[in-house]
């Protein structure tokens, strides 16, 4: 950390790759061109660096970052084992690119974060801030669907408890601070939008528009967001426990109420076939059992992933610096 210093940080940007070839060659000319200018400017360490991680490709996409890594002495590149997920690709980066950085900047490869806060990031950083949160005060760029999908998600997580920052998602600065205290949250299954807040650390934020992507098409779906809800839903809230222990409650009134029904209904002898209630019952209620027995399952399952303490992820290959 530089506070108060005239020490110029060194900075590592860390960009997590799946699937990414369509972008890697102009993501790393646009990301190169701002990290020059910010060492150009004495605003930066010379010895500042981009990371790129490869979370277990398919596609020439570890071909390109070894490439890169090879002809570019400020790019360096580590590969994954295999295809471990956003959340564990941004936390390897970061604890590699921690050991040489002051501070780490994590940004998507589709620079679809507006790389031009980049330099005030840095500023907030020198002048005290350990966690600097991009957050996107523009989403016009996105589809539709993406934007109301978005919006779905902060909702839910706002509404269970789980405090994360609207409209930020992993574009951000961490000092080598805030990483160590990261890595001493020893889940399996992380969810490092959540986490962040409750690292007791100074915090700063800028304001950026979503920009369209460079090429190619979005490896986020709908699917991998919901997954990433459910993570970070099991990972910082009881509280769909809590709703199922409400709804039990309310089941055994309502049943309670039925058996004072039926029998006043025997006493005055005013019963009557009752198929279509009945089953409509039986739906209703079975259906609300097997939500609640998946929901308990999800917790259990993540119970089970956790105390068998794995490793997150494993670095197959390195290249450069």
């Amino acid at each position: 950390m530089t506070e108060g210093k005239n020490i110029r940080p060194a900075i590592a940007i860390v960009v997590p790759c799946f699937n990414e070839e369509a972008v890697l060659a102009a993501t790393a000319e646009r990301l190169l061109a701002s990290l020059d200018a910010l060492i150009e400017r004495q605003e930066v360490a010379e010895s500042s660096f981009l990371l790129f991680v490869d979370d277990g490709s398919t596609d020439a996409t570890w071909p390109i970052c070894h490439d890169l890594a090879t002809r570019h002495p400020r790019i360096a590149a580590i590969s994954l084992s295999r295809n471990e997920g956003l959340q564990v690709a941004l936390l390897a980066g970061m604890e590699v690119a921690a050991d040489t950085a002051d501070a780490v900047i994590t940004i998507d490869a589709d620079l679809q974060d507006d790389i031009a806060v980049i330099p005030e990031m840095v500023r907030l950083f020198s002048e005290g801030a350990h966690i600097v949160y991009g957050v996107r005060h523009d989403r016009s760029a996105d589809t539709p669907s993406k934007r109301r999908t978005a919006s779905s998600f902060y909702r839910l997580q706002h509404a269970l408890g789980i405090k994360t920052l609207k409209n930020h998602a992993d574009f951000r600065l961490l000092s080598r601070e805030a990483i160590t205290r990261l890595g001493q949250f020893g889940e399996r299954n992380i969810f490092i939008r959540g986490i962040i807040p409750m690292l007791g650390l100074p915090t700063a934020q800028v304001s950026y528009a979503r920009l369209p992507r460079l090429a190619g098409h979005s490896k986020f779906s709908t699917m991998r967001m919901v997954n990433l809800a459910i993570d970070g839903i099991t990972s910082f809230s009881i509280r769909p426990m809590r709703v199922l222990t409400i709804l039990g409650l309310l089941f055994l009134v309502i049943a309670l109420g039925m058996a004072v029904y039926v029998v006043v209904a025997l006493l005055m002898k005013r019963t009557i076939p009752g198929w279509s209630s009945l089953m409509l019952s039986l739906w209703f209620i079975g259906g609300c059992i097997t939500i609640g027995l998946g929901i308990i399952g999800e917790y259990i399952g993540r119970i089970y992933i956790e105390v068998k303490h794995r490793p997150r992820y494993f670095i197959n290959r390195r290249a450069g610096l």
